[in-house]
Order: structure tokens, then C-alpha cells, then sequence
């Protein structure tokens, strides 16, 4: 069913309010319009473009990182709670992959899940001493990862960090890291 303009104005402010990572495409699928025309909405409706929205819900949400300064970070982080949880997004381009097969290269999958791992230890040092990784899939030009962390294992010198990298929910990445702190 077609709703009118006001009507999906209204409904796009709210599905957006939900989830504010939600994309463009998504909510052109889910109200049947074209891009164009979400886009035309959230410009009359002053709501920002998904990368700012995401930046916002960051600096709303996140404890800020110690263990290495913030744009060394692989990804963007749109939460974090130190010693507990972190969740990262990394929007494959071109330069993330092979230019013959459109597969993205497996160290920046790894470069997220571990700078993840690290950003979400509470300490000034924070060092990966080991990783145990599994790459389930391959991950193509135009997808997005997104990494969840958690700490599993917390303690003084080391602590143990799982991370989970998926992509439209399905897993295509799962590590444990051991991380050294100085516990300064």
C-alpha cells in the first residue's frame, strides 16, 4: 500500500529513531519509493546521512578508548564499554579488496576484529599476545562488517576478547584474542 508523502515522512522519522543504522536502501525497500526519494525526505526532514548518524550514536555511546588513539582504529566504532563490550562497522570498498575477484582481503577483517579487541581494554597499553581466527566466508565489494566484542575472560595482565564479524547477520569472521595490559 502507497502512503502519502506525511504519512511516510512520519514512519521513515520513526523506523530511523529505532535504527538509526539503517540505510537508505533498506528503507526505500520497506516504503516501496526510490534512494532518491528517502533521501529527499530526510533532507526536508533535517535528519543526517547514515555515516553521521553513526558518528553520532558514537560519540553518544561510547567510553572513550585508551589503549590507541581513536582514528587508528580499523572500522568505526559505534559502541564501546570498557572491559565489557565494543561493536565496530567497516563498509568494504574497493580498496579493501582484490581487484580481480571482488573478495575482500582478509587482513582487514582481522585489522578490525583486532584493533576492536584492543580499543575495548580499559589501560593505556593494550597488546594482542595471541589470536585464534576463523574466516567462514568470503566478504565482497559493497558489503558491510560489523564486529561485536565482548571480554570473556577479564584479568589483571590478560585479558580475553572474543569477536564475532558479520555481515546482514550471517557470521563471516570469529576470533579470540589474549590481550596484555600494563594495568598501570
Amino acid at each position: 500500500m502507497k502512503r502519502n508523502k506525511k504519512e511516510r515522512q512520519q514512519l521513515l522519522k520513526e523506523k530511523i529513531e529505532a535504527d538509526p543504522f539503517i540505510t537508505d536502501e533498506s528503507l526505500a525497500e520497506t516504503f516501496g519509493v526510490s534512494v532518491q526519494t528517502i533521501r529527499l525526505d530526510r533532507l526536508e526532514l533535517s535528519i543526517p546521512e547514515l555515516r553521521e548518524r553513526i558518528k553520532h550514536v558514537a560519540r553518544e555511546h561510547l567510553d572513550e578508548v585508551k589503549a590507541l588513539p581513536l582514528e587508528e582504529v580499523i572500522g568505526e566504532i559505534v559502541d564501546l564499554r570498557l572491559d565489557e563490550e565494543a561493536i565496530s562497522i567497516l563498509d568494504i570498498g574497493q580498496e579493501h579488496v582484490f581487484s580481480r575477484t571482488g573478495i575482500a582481503r582478509g587482513h582487514y577483517l582481522f585489522a578490525q576484529a583486532n584493533s576492536l579487541a584492543v580499543a575495548i581494554i580499559n589501560d593505556e597499553l593494550a597488546l594482542t599476545t595471541k589470536a585464534s581466527v576463523h574466516f567462514s566466508r568470503q566478504v565482497k565489494a559493497g558489503e558491510r562488517v560489523v564486529a561485536k566484542a565482548n571480554v570473556t575472560e577479564p584479568g589483571k595482565s590478560k585479558t580475553v576478547v572474543e569477536v564475532t564479524s558479520r555481515v546482514n547477520r550471517e557470521t563471516v569472521f570469529h576470533g579470540e584474542f589474549v590481550m596484555y595490559r600494563s594495568n598501570r
